[in-house]
């Protein structure tokens, strides 16, 4: 859970690597460090903590080099510290790398390098990679080699199919000043095209201002790059052609645009990611269409049983769409946590269907249990914000949200969307299966063309929101309750609580209060109530009074009239259909963690301990 990435042109490369350094920050944030080749040898700079740290070192924008590698870490293995910092050298100075994952057999290559008088000055996985690599050079098949790039290769090639894990690796070396070698398995990891230079990133975002023309590493691929030209070779080095993608989000999208966080943006934001999410998907009097995927209605007849599988706010959204597909469609869904479903030996078989869920496509998780339900024969079906990532290359199809870059490393816009897509995605199995009625889905539809200007409507009216922020921003523990559908939104709205204002939060589904957390309620603490389903109202209302008769303070977030309740705050959203309800409610939510976030004087963007893209497992 790093970022990486790579400059290679005419450019002074320090400059260029900060900033994109600056971009992959949301994915880890513990030390961070550059290497460049200086006139025939690698200059290593880095330091613990932020980027602004490395920025600050002396020295750092003296270096001149055209050619370098960077890397933002989020600690695994050893403590954040200088010595554990990204790059790392091999013992003779030859070899520097970066890399995005984890090496699971570090310890028995360590003990080996060990034994062969190689010594290591970091706790590390990564630190065993560079000496590998300096090891083949000098002792395996390769060093009879006489071209130098060919040897370089070959000993890269070597060191990785020692590796066992995942990866994403540079490295650079003055043996070949004019170019950088890559790899990926499991990590992401893509090239921009410029004119007489390259560009490499974890993440398309950091290097958009730069191209818009991107190679998407493929697992288990090689790619030397050179300033004019990229050269691609498989897992035995036999070179093929790749194709080149472009990507067409706008650059601004990556910055901050006047918003203070890139959080409060991203809230924003989300009419806009609405809006392009619903695209082409539908209009009213016509059919949902999704020309990604080809689903019939016999094999949608064949299927037993659905399973939605993600991990932290994607998992949220997975339990709407349990909800919308057994509602709409009539097919038992189970919605399940990727890091246990490999582990519980889940039924699946050709009649299953697997949807995955993941904003960044390079969730580790979530990609394993996608592998593990394509060897059953299940067919699968990833749901992704970013185009040709990991997980879209693994699943049998692919449907895509248009939120655009996320930056923040709290959910938004991204969980707002993928809800949305996978209600389009519910009433267009039901269309082909017939399941619902014309009404039913029409007026789903209607509710849903007007969802974007109702979010701008709550969004019109944060001061309320940011006054109750205000009065509980010290508080140290909250819970949250809902039915149904708003007991899965107040699970989401517990965790944008915990993960950026650190208050300890529990949401319950409203029913279960008196079977044990009740005890938990005393005088003073907040209990924060949902109430948008028509039928839930009373049963909603009644388990709220029974928190206030024990001296909660209770804030509630409806679209229902409330008649005979002592409610202390009421957050009024526009009303739509329940089933959509989710897509308004947590909007309040996410407003309320921002604001009691930036009360407490805490990094929004960054959390403590927290990584974007979970690329480990």
């Amino acid at each position: 859970m790093c970022g990486i990435v790579g400059y290679i042109g005419n450019k002074k490369a320090t400059p260029i690597l900060l900033d994109g350094l600056l971009s992959l920050e949301y994915r880890g944030y513990d030390s961070a460090g550059i290497a460049t080749i200086e006139n025939d040898v690698i200059k290593v700079m880095k330091d613990k903590g932020r980027v602004k740290n490395l920025e600050n070192l002396d020295g750092i924008h003296d270096l001149i080099g055209t050619v370098g590698i960077a890397h933002t870490r989020w600690a695994t293995h050893g403590k954040p510290c200088r010595e554990n910092s990204h790059p790392h050298m091999d013992n003779s100075n030859t070899f520097a790398v970066v890399h995005n994952g984890i090496i699971e057999n570090y310890i028995e290559l360590k003990e080996f390098l060990i034994s062969k008088g190689y010594t290591f000055l970091s706790q590390t996985d990564t630190e065993v990679i560079p000496n590998l690599i300096h090891y083949y050079y000098t002792n395996g098949p390769v060093s009879v080699l006489k071209d130098s790039l060919e040897k370089f290769l070959g000993s890269v090639k070597s060191a990785v199919n020692d590796l066992k894990g995942s990866y994403a690796i540079e490295v650079i070396s003055p043996i070949c000043p004019n170019e950088v070698i890559v790899v990926r398995k499991d990590s992401p990891l893509v090239i921009g095209k410029g004119g007489g230079e390259n560009y490499i990133a974890s993440d398309i975002p950091a290097i958009l201002k730069y191209t818009k023309e991107f190679y998407l590493l493929d697992d288990n691929e090689f790619a030397v790059i050179s300033k004019d030209i990229v050269k691609f070779y498989d897992s035995s080095l036999t070179e093929h052609s790749k194709p080149i993608k472009n990507i067409e989000w706008d650059s601004n999208a990556a910055d901050k645009c006047g918003y203070e966080d890139y959080m409060l943006k991203e809230i924003f934001e989300q009419p806009t990611a609405i809006r392009e999410t619903i695209g082409s998907r539908f209009r009213l009097g016509e059919k949902c269409s999704f020309d990604d995927i080809d689903i019939s209605k016999e094999y949608l007849k064949s299927i037993n049983n659905i399973y939605i599988v993600a991990c932290g706010t994607a998992m949220h959204a997975g339990l709407v769409g349990k909800t919308l597909i057994e509602n709409l469609c009539k097919i038992p869904t189970t919605v399940d946590i990727a890091s246990e479903f490999r582990y519980r030996d889940p039924i699946i078989d050709e009649h299953t269907l697997c949807i995955y869920i993941s904003q960044s496509g390079e969730t580790a998780d979530t990609i394993a249990a996608l592998k593990l339900a394509k060897s059953k024969g299940a067919k699968t079906l990833a749901i992704s914000n970013v185009i040709g990532s990991s997980i879209t290359r693994e699943a049998d199809y692919t449907i895509y949200t248009h939120a655009g870059p996320e930056i923040a490393v709290a959910s938004t816009k991204a969980y707002t969307s993928q809800v949305a897509l996978i209600a389009i995605l519910a009433m267009y199995f039901a269309e082909i299966l017939g399941s619902s009625d014309e009404k039913t889905i029409l007026d789903l539809k209607t509710d849903m063309i007007d969802l974007p200007t109702k979010i701008e409507k709550i969004l019109d009216n944060v001061e309320p929101i940011k006054e109750f922020a205000q009065k509980i921003y010290t508080e140290k523990d909250m819970f949250f309750l809902g039915r149904n559908m708003d007991y899965n939104v107040a699970l989401e709205g517990s965790l944008k609580l915990k993960e950026i204002s650190y208050i300890h939060s529990e949401a319950y589904a409203a029913g279960e209060l008196k079977h044990g957390p009740i005890a938990l309620i005393e005088n003073g603490v907040t209990v924060i109530g949902i109430i948008t389903n028509p039928n839930l109202v009373e049963k909603s209302i009644s388990n709220l009074q029974e928190v206030i008769t024990r001296g909660a303070k209770t804030l509630v977030i409806t679209n229902q009239i409330l008649t005979n309740s002592h409610f202390d705050y009421v957050i009024n959203i526009p009303e739509t259909n329940p089933l959509l309800s989710p897509i308004l409610s947590i909007i309040p939510m996410q407003l309320l963690s921002y604001y009691i976030s930036k009360f407490k004087g805490l990094d929004v963007d960054k959390p403590r301990n927290l990584a974007k893209s979970v690329t480990v497992e």
